[in-house]
Protein backbone atom coordinates (compact mmCIF):
# COMPACT_ATOMS: atom_id res chain seq x y z
CA UNK A 1 0.00 0.00 0.00
CA UNK A 2 3.02 2.45 0.74
CA UNK A 3 4.94 1.48 -2.36
CA UNK A 4 1.48 1.95 -4.15
CA UNK A 5 1.13 5.18 -2.84
CA UNK A 6 4.52 6.24 -3.07
CA UNK A 7 4.63 5.35 -6.53
CA UNK A 8 1.41 6.99 -7.15
CA UNK A 9 3.05 10.65 -5.28
CA UNK A 10 6.06 9.55 -7.82
CA UNK A 11 3.72 9.81 -10.87
CA UNK A 12 1.43 12.65 -9.93
CA UNK A 13 5.00 14.60 -9.14
CA UNK A 14 6.24 13.83 -12.72
CA UNK A 15 2.82 15.08 -14.07
CA UNK A 16 2.91 18.29 -12.02
CA UNK A 17 6.43 18.99 -13.41
CA UNK A 18 5.58 18.13 -16.88
CA UNK A 19 2.73 20.76 -16.57
CA UNK A 20 4.79 23.61 -14.98
CA UNK A 21 7.44 23.10 -17.66
CA UNK A 22 4.67 22.82 -21.04
CA UNK A 23 3.19 25.88 -19.08
CA UNK A 24 6.85 27.70 -18.77
CA UNK A 25 7.08 26.57 -22.68
CA UNK A 26 3.67 27.96 -23.73
CA UNK A 27 4.77 31.44 -21.71
CA UNK A 28 8.14 31.91 -23.18
CA UNK A 29 6.19 31.13 -27.15
CA UNK A 30 3.76 33.56 -25.80
CA UNK A 31 6.19 36.80 -24.60
CA UNK A 32 8.32 36.28 -27.88
CA UNK A 33 4.92 36.22 -30.16
CA UNK A 34 4.11 38.82 -28.09
CA UNK A 35 7.41 41.11 -28.76
CA UNK A 36 7.20 40.12 -32.35
CA UNK A 37 4.19 41.57 -32.79
CA UNK A 38 5.13 45.00 -31.15
CA UNK A 39 7.73 45.16 -33.18
CA UNK A 40 5.90 44.69 -36.66
CA UNK A 41 3.15 46.98 -34.87
CA UNK A 42 5.95 50.02 -34.62
CA UNK A 43 7.56 49.31 -37.39
CA UNK A 44 4.42 50.15 -39.05
CA UNK A 45 3.42 52.89 -37.13
CA UNK A 46 7.15 54.75 -37.26
CA UNK A 47 6.87 57.89 -40.24
CA UNK A 48 9.31 57.50 -42.78
CA UNK A 49 12.35 59.89 -42.54
CA UNK A 50 12.53 62.59 -45.65
CA UNK A 51 14.64 65.23 -45.99
CA UNK A 52 12.80 68.61 -45.76
CA UNK A 53 12.88 70.70 -48.57
CA UNK A 54 14.87 73.21 -49.26
CA UNK A 55 14.00 76.71 -49.66
CA UNK A 56 15.65 79.09 -52.66
CA UNK A 57 17.86 80.37 -50.15
CA UNK A 58 18.97 76.92 -49.21
CA UNK A 59 19.49 76.12 -52.96
CA UNK A 60 22.25 78.90 -53.43
CA UNK A 61 23.81 78.27 -50.25
CA UNK A 62 27.26 75.88 -50.32
CA UNK A 63 27.25 73.02 -48.49
CA UNK A 64 28.08 73.52 -44.59
CA UNK A 65 31.73 71.58 -43.58
CA UNK A 66 31.97 69.18 -41.31
CA UNK A 67 33.34 71.03 -38.97
CA UNK A 68 33.14 71.83 -34.80
CA UNK A 69 31.31 74.47 -33.76
CA UNK A 70 33.73 76.91 -32.97
CA UNK A 71 33.55 80.66 -33.77
CA UNK A 72 35.97 80.68 -36.20
CA UNK A 73 34.05 77.69 -38.02
CA UNK A 74 30.85 79.56 -38.17
CA UNK A 75 32.65 82.83 -39.51
CA UNK A 76 34.15 81.18 -42.27
CA UNK A 77 30.91 80.05 -43.56
CA UNK A 78 28.80 82.73 -43.15
CA UNK A 79 32.17 84.42 -45.34
CA UNK A 80 31.58 81.50 -47.83
CA UNK A 81 27.70 82.38 -48.20
CA UNK A 82 28.11 85.96 -47.87
CA UNK A 83 30.69 85.59 -51.09
CA UNK A 84 28.13 83.01 -53.22
CA UNK A 85 25.58 85.79 -53.16
CA UNK A 86 27.97 88.74 -53.94
CA UNK A 87 28.75 86.86 -56.78
CA UNK A 88 25.45 86.04 -57.83
CA UNK A 89 24.01 89.80 -57.48
CA UNK A 90 26.96 90.98 -59.31
CA UNK A 91 26.70 88.73 -62.27
CA UNK A 92 23.02 90.14 -62.55
CA UNK A 93 24.13 93.23 -62.41
CA UNK A 94 26.59 93.33 -64.97
CA UNK A 95 24.03 90.98 -67.11
CA UNK A 96 21.25 94.31 -66.54
CA UNK A 97 24.00 97.25 -67.04
CA UNK A 98 24.96 95.19 -70.59
CA UNK A 99 21.62 95.26 -71.77
CA UNK A 100 21.38 98.55 -70.73
CA UNK A 101 24.10 99.62 -72.73
CA UNK A 102 22.92 97.93 -76.20
CA UNK A 103 19.53 99.86 -75.84
CA UNK A 104 21.58 103.16 -74.99
CA UNK A 105 24.14 102.20 -77.78
CA UNK A 106 21.08 101.55 -80.01
CA UNK A 107 19.13 104.57 -79.10
CA UNK A 108 22.32 106.52 -80.05
CA UNK A 109 22.74 105.03 -83.83
CA UNK A 110 18.93 105.86 -83.96
CA UNK A 111 18.79 109.47 -83.11
CA UNK A 112 22.11 109.78 -85.36
CA UNK A 113 20.54 107.69 -88.22
CA UNK A 114 17.01 109.78 -87.68
CA UNK A 115 19.02 113.59 -88.53
CA UNK A 116 17.50 114.04 -91.73
CA UNK A 117 14.18 112.96 -90.62
CA UNK A 118 14.51 115.19 -87.65
CA UNK A 119 15.88 118.19 -89.99
CA UNK A 120 13.07 117.69 -92.42
CA UNK A 121 10.27 117.48 -89.60
CA UNK A 122 11.42 118.70 -86.26
CA UNK A 123 12.34 121.45 -87.10
CA UNK A 124 9.45 122.72 -89.49
CA UNK A 125 7.13 121.71 -85.99
CA UNK A 126 9.95 123.83 -83.62
CA UNK A 127 9.28 126.95 -86.16
CA UNK A 128 5.82 126.65 -86.25
CA UNK A 129 5.62 126.37 -81.80
CA UNK A 130 7.88 129.15 -81.48
CA UNK A 131 6.44 131.61 -84.20
CA UNK A 132 3.00 131.37 -83.32
CA UNK A 133 1.41 133.55 -80.34
CA UNK A 134 -1.90 131.40 -80.12
CA UNK A 135 -3.20 128.13 -81.16
CA UNK A 136 -5.31 128.94 -84.14
CA UNK A 137 -6.61 126.57 -87.21
CA UNK A 138 -3.61 128.19 -88.99
CA UNK A 139 -1.06 127.25 -86.58
CA UNK A 140 -2.76 123.20 -87.12
CA UNK A 141 -2.99 123.86 -91.21
CA UNK A 142 0.80 124.09 -90.63
CA UNK A 143 2.13 121.16 -88.63
CA UNK A 144 -0.51 119.14 -91.01
CA UNK A 145 1.56 120.29 -94.32
CA UNK A 146 4.89 119.40 -92.15
CA UNK A 147 3.50 116.20 -91.03
CA UNK A 148 2.39 115.09 -94.39
CA UNK A 149 6.00 116.00 -96.43
CA UNK A 150 7.51 114.30 -93.57
CA UNK A 151 6.14 111.15 -94.78
CA UNK A 152 3.75 110.66 -92.10
CA UNK A 153 1.04 110.24 -94.56
CA UNK A 154 -2.55 111.83 -94.59
CA UNK A 155 -4.35 108.83 -92.70
CA UNK A 156 -2.01 109.13 -89.69
CA UNK A 157 -2.00 113.03 -89.85
CA UNK A 158 -5.73 113.73 -89.43
CA UNK A 159 -4.87 111.11 -86.53
CA UNK A 160 -2.52 112.94 -84.54
CA UNK A 161 -3.82 116.59 -85.17
CA UNK A 162 -7.36 115.04 -83.78
CA UNK A 163 -5.48 114.07 -80.96
CA UNK A 164 -3.63 117.01 -80.67
CA UNK A 165 -6.16 119.62 -80.33
CA UNK A 166 -7.98 116.95 -78.19
CA UNK A 167 -5.61 117.27 -75.70
CA UNK A 168 -4.79 121.15 -76.02
CA UNK A 169 -8.93 121.72 -75.05
CA UNK A 170 -8.97 119.03 -72.27
CA UNK A 171 -5.85 120.54 -70.69
CA UNK A 172 -6.59 124.23 -71.76
CA UNK A 173 -3.05 124.46 -73.23
CA UNK A 174 -3.21 128.39 -74.41
CA UNK A 175 1.10 128.74 -75.43
CA UNK A 176 1.78 127.00 -78.92
CA UNK A 177 5.24 126.21 -76.97
CA UNK A 178 3.33 123.48 -74.44
CA UNK A 179 2.01 121.80 -78.00
CA UNK A 180 5.18 120.09 -78.73
CA UNK A 181 5.27 117.90 -76.00
CA UNK A 182 1.86 116.63 -76.71
CA UNK A 183 2.33 116.39 -80.27
CA UNK A 184 5.14 114.38 -79.19
CA UNK A 185 2.65 111.90 -76.78
CA UNK A 186 -0.27 112.03 -79.76
CA UNK A 187 2.59 110.39 -82.10
CA UNK A 188 3.63 108.07 -79.17
CA UNK A 189 -0.27 106.51 -79.04
CA UNK A 190 -0.42 106.41 -82.94
CA UNK A 191 2.55 103.66 -82.62
CA UNK A 192 1.56 101.50 -80.02
CA UNK A 193 1.84 98.03 -80.42
CA UNK A 194 0.18 95.04 -78.26
CA UNK A 195 1.84 93.24 -76.05
CA UNK A 196 1.56 89.71 -78.19
CA UNK A 197 3.38 91.30 -81.03
CA UNK A 198 6.12 88.69 -80.18
CA UNK A 199 4.35 85.96 -79.75
CA UNK A 200 5.74 83.66 -82.24
CA UNK A 201 9.59 83.50 -80.11
CA UNK A 202 7.25 82.08 -77.15
CA UNK A 203 5.59 79.09 -79.00
CA UNK A 204 6.73 76.54 -82.20
CA UNK A 205 6.37 79.08 -84.80
CA UNK A 206 6.64 79.47 -88.73
CA UNK A 207 7.86 82.66 -89.59
CA UNK A 208 7.94 83.72 -92.86
CA UNK A 209 10.10 86.47 -94.07
CA UNK A 210 8.76 88.53 -97.70
CA UNK A 211 9.98 91.77 -99.34
CA UNK A 212 11.67 92.43 -102.80
CA UNK A 213 14.87 92.60 -103.65
CA UNK A 214 17.39 94.75 -102.01
CA UNK A 215 15.34 95.51 -98.64
CA UNK A 216 17.73 93.54 -96.45
CA UNK A 217 15.43 90.75 -96.26
CA UNK A 218 18.05 87.88 -96.23
CA UNK A 219 20.01 90.03 -93.33
CA UNK A 220 16.74 90.60 -91.36
CA UNK A 221 16.41 86.58 -91.60
CA UNK A 222 20.11 86.26 -90.44
CA UNK A 223 19.92 88.45 -86.93
CA UNK A 224 17.15 87.00 -86.25
CA UNK A 225 18.09 83.73 -86.26
CA UNK A 226 20.62 85.33 -84.03
CA UNK A 227 18.43 86.66 -81.89
CA UNK A 228 16.72 83.54 -81.33
CA UNK A 229 19.39 81.43 -80.26
CA UNK A 230 20.55 83.79 -78.40
CA UNK A 231 16.88 83.40 -76.34
CA UNK A 232 17.72 79.73 -76.03
CA UNK A 233 15.49 78.88 -78.87
CA UNK A 234 16.06 76.34 -81.36
CA UNK A 235 15.78 77.75 -84.83
CA UNK A 236 16.75 75.75 -88.28
CA UNK A 237 16.35 78.91 -91.79
CA UNK A 238 14.99 77.76 -95.05
CA UNK A 239 16.79 79.37 -97.99
CA UNK A 240 13.48 79.51 -100.02
CA UNK A 241 14.96 82.98 -102.42
CA UNK A 242 16.49 79.98 -105.03
CA UNK A 243 16.03 82.71 -107.87
CA UNK A 244 18.64 85.15 -106.64
CA UNK A 245 22.18 84.93 -107.61
CA UNK A 246 24.19 84.30 -103.97
CA UNK A 247 21.02 84.43 -101.60
CA UNK A 248 21.64 80.68 -100.15
CA UNK A 249 26.01 81.50 -100.06
CA UNK A 250 24.53 84.72 -97.95
CA UNK A 251 22.14 83.23 -95.79
CA UNK A 252 24.73 80.12 -95.31
CA UNK A 253 26.87 82.44 -93.78
CA UNK A 254 24.69 84.05 -91.56
CA UNK A 255 23.34 80.50 -90.14
CA UNK A 256 26.99 79.70 -89.40
CA UNK A 257 27.15 83.31 -88.12
CA UNK A 258 24.52 81.92 -85.54
CA UNK A 259 25.21 78.59 -84.77
CA UNK A 260 21.68 77.38 -86.39
CA UNK A 261 20.83 74.64 -89.15
CA UNK A 262 20.03 75.39 -92.98
CA UNK A 263 18.46 74.05 -95.53
CA UNK A 264 18.46 75.00 -98.26
CA UNK A 265 18.75 73.80 -102.71
CA UNK A 266 20.91 74.96 -105.47
CA UNK A 267 19.89 78.02 -107.46
CA UNK A 268 16.62 77.88 -109.44
CA UNK A 269 15.21 75.22 -107.19
CA UNK A 270 11.42 75.09 -106.76
CA UNK A 271 10.98 77.45 -103.44
CA UNK A 272 7.93 75.41 -102.40
CA UNK A 273 10.26 72.13 -102.30
CA UNK A 274 12.72 74.20 -100.21
CA UNK A 275 9.94 74.87 -97.60
CA UNK A 276 8.26 71.81 -97.48
CA UNK A 277 12.33 69.89 -96.93
CA UNK A 278 12.87 72.58 -94.22
CA UNK A 279 9.47 71.90 -92.45
CA UNK A 280 9.85 68.26 -92.52
CA UNK A 281 13.46 68.95 -90.93
CA UNK A 282 12.10 71.75 -88.74
CA UNK A 283 9.69 69.13 -87.07
CA UNK A 284 12.36 66.05 -87.08
CA UNK A 285 14.23 68.26 -84.89
CA UNK A 286 11.48 69.67 -82.98
CA UNK A 287 12.75 72.94 -83.84
CA UNK A 288 10.94 76.06 -82.19
CA UNK A 289 11.27 78.30 -84.69
CA UNK A 290 11.29 77.64 -88.74
CA UNK A 291 12.68 80.84 -90.70
CA UNK A 292 11.89 81.49 -94.32
CA UNK A 293 13.70 83.76 -96.44
CA UNK A 294 11.59 84.15 -99.93
CA UNK A 295 12.76 85.29 -102.86
CA UNK A 296 12.21 89.24 -103.70
CA UNK A 297 11.69 88.98 -107.65
CA UNK A 298 10.54 86.77 -109.82
CA UNK A 299 9.83 87.13 -113.68
CA UNK A 300 7.10 89.58 -112.91
CA UNK A 301 5.19 90.29 -109.96
CA UNK A 302 2.25 88.00 -110.42
CA UNK A 303 5.15 85.08 -110.96
CA UNK A 304 6.23 86.12 -107.18
CA UNK A 305 2.68 86.59 -105.78
CA UNK A 306 1.72 83.54 -106.77
CA UNK A 307 5.13 82.12 -105.16
CA UNK A 308 4.03 83.14 -102.03
CA UNK A 309 0.26 81.82 -102.29
CA UNK A 310 1.94 78.37 -103.03
CA UNK A 311 4.36 78.58 -100.52
CA UNK A 312 1.35 79.16 -97.25
CA UNK A 313 -0.44 76.65 -98.70
CA UNK A 314 2.70 74.34 -98.14
CA UNK A 315 3.29 75.76 -94.68
CA UNK A 316 -0.40 75.26 -94.19
CA UNK A 317 -0.79 71.62 -95.45
CA UNK A 318 2.69 70.04 -93.91
CA UNK A 319 2.60 72.48 -90.30
CA UNK A 320 -0.84 73.17 -89.33
CA UNK A 321 -0.02 73.30 -85.51
CA UNK A 322 2.65 75.97 -85.85
CA UNK A 323 1.92 79.65 -84.71
CA UNK A 324 2.10 81.85 -88.34
CA UNK A 325 4.24 84.65 -88.41
CA UNK A 326 4.71 86.90 -91.55
CA UNK A 327 7.18 89.90 -91.43
CA UNK A 328 7.11 92.18 -94.52
CA UNK A 329 10.77 93.72 -94.73
CA UNK A 330 10.54 97.79 -95.98
CA UNK A 331 13.55 99.90 -97.01
CA UNK A 332 12.84 103.11 -94.99
CA UNK A 333 14.69 105.27 -97.46
CA UNK A 334 11.86 104.74 -100.26
CA UNK A 335 8.77 106.81 -97.56
CA UNK A 336 5.92 106.58 -99.66
CA UNK A 337 7.27 103.32 -102.07
CA UNK A 338 7.50 100.86 -99.11
CA UNK A 339 3.99 101.79 -98.35
CA UNK A 340 3.10 100.51 -101.46
CA UNK A 341 5.06 97.89 -101.43
CA UNK A 342 3.63 96.55 -98.30
CA UNK A 343 0.07 96.87 -99.73
CA UNK A 344 0.66 94.55 -102.49
CA UNK A 345 1.82 91.77 -100.15
CA UNK A 346 -1.10 91.93 -98.22
CA UNK A 347 -2.98 91.42 -101.29
CA UNK A 348 -1.39 87.36 -101.14
CA UNK A 349 -0.39 86.87 -97.92
CA UNK A 350 -1.29 87.82 -93.72
CA UNK A 351 0.67 90.27 -92.91
CA UNK A 352 1.14 90.50 -89.66
CA UNK A 353 4.56 92.75 -88.92
CA UNK A 354 6.53 95.18 -90.29
CA UNK A 355 10.78 95.11 -90.51
CA UNK A 356 12.03 99.00 -91.61
CA UNK A 357 15.89 98.69 -92.56
CA UNK A 358 18.30 101.30 -93.54
CA UNK A 359 17.14 103.87 -90.85
CA UNK A 360 20.14 105.19 -90.33
CA UNK A 361 20.38 107.95 -92.68
CA UNK A 362 17.04 108.53 -94.06
CA UNK A 363 15.09 111.60 -94.61
CA UNK A 364 11.96 109.66 -94.57
CA UNK A 365 11.91 108.43 -91.51
CA UNK A 366 8.22 109.17 -90.85
CA UNK A 367 6.86 106.31 -93.02
CA UNK A 368 7.17 104.50 -89.84
CA UNK A 369 4.36 106.11 -88.40
CA UNK A 370 2.53 106.04 -91.92
CA UNK A 371 2.58 102.77 -91.95
CA UNK A 372 1.18 101.37 -88.85
CA UNK A 373 -2.02 104.15 -89.18
CA UNK A 374 -2.68 103.25 -93.04
CA UNK A 375 -2.38 99.66 -92.64
CA UNK A 376 -3.05 98.58 -89.00
CA UNK A 377 -0.11 96.55 -88.49
CA UNK A 378 1.91 96.96 -86.12
CA UNK A 379 5.85 97.96 -87.09
CA UNK A 380 8.07 95.05 -85.06
CA UNK A 381 11.28 95.48 -85.55
CA UNK A 382 13.76 98.25 -86.79
CA UNK A 383 16.95 98.37 -87.77
CA UNK A 384 20.14 100.79 -88.07
CA UNK A 385 23.16 99.17 -88.89
CA UNK A 386 24.96 95.72 -90.15
CA UNK A 387 25.66 94.00 -86.60
CA UNK A 388 22.58 91.61 -85.22
CA UNK A 389 22.77 94.32 -82.61
CA UNK A 390 21.46 96.73 -85.00
CA UNK A 391 18.28 95.09 -85.56
CA UNK A 392 15.98 95.66 -82.54
CA UNK A 393 12.71 95.56 -81.26
CA UNK A 394 10.51 98.77 -81.94
CA UNK A 395 9.11 100.69 -79.54
CA UNK A 396 7.31 104.05 -80.38
CA UNK A 397 8.58 105.68 -77.24
CA UNK A 398 12.34 105.41 -78.21
CA UNK A 399 12.07 105.89 -81.99
CA UNK A 400 9.44 108.90 -81.50
CA UNK A 401 11.94 110.36 -78.73
CA UNK A 402 14.51 109.72 -81.04
CA UNK A 403 13.40 111.77 -83.82
CA UNK A 404 12.72 114.73 -81.73
CA UNK A 405 15.93 113.68 -80.01
CA UNK A 406 14.06 113.47 -76.51
CA UNK A 407 16.43 112.38 -74.38
CA UNK A 408 15.08 110.10 -71.31
CA UNK A 409 16.57 107.54 -68.79
CA UNK A 410 17.47 104.51 -70.24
Amino acid sequence: MFWNRKKKTDEESVENTKDIAFDDEIKDVAESEATEYEMTEFEKTEPEKTEPEKTEFEKIEPEMPDVENTDDDIENVSESIEDKIEKTLNANLDEVQEKAEVKKGFFTRLVEGLTKTRNNIVSGIDSIFNGYSSIDDELYEDLEEILIMGDIGIKATEEILESLQAKVKERRIKDPAECKSLLIESIKEQMKIEDTAYRFENEKSVVLVVGVNGVGKTTTVGKLAGKLKSQGRKVVLAAADTFRAAATEQLKEWSNRAGVEMIGANEGADPGAVVFDAIQAAKARNTDVLLCDTAGRLHNKKNLMEELKKINKIIDREFPDAYRETLVVLDGTTGQNALSQAKQFAEVTDITGIVLTKMDGTAKGGIAVAIQSEMGIPVKYIGVGETIDDLQKFDSDTFVNALFDVREEM
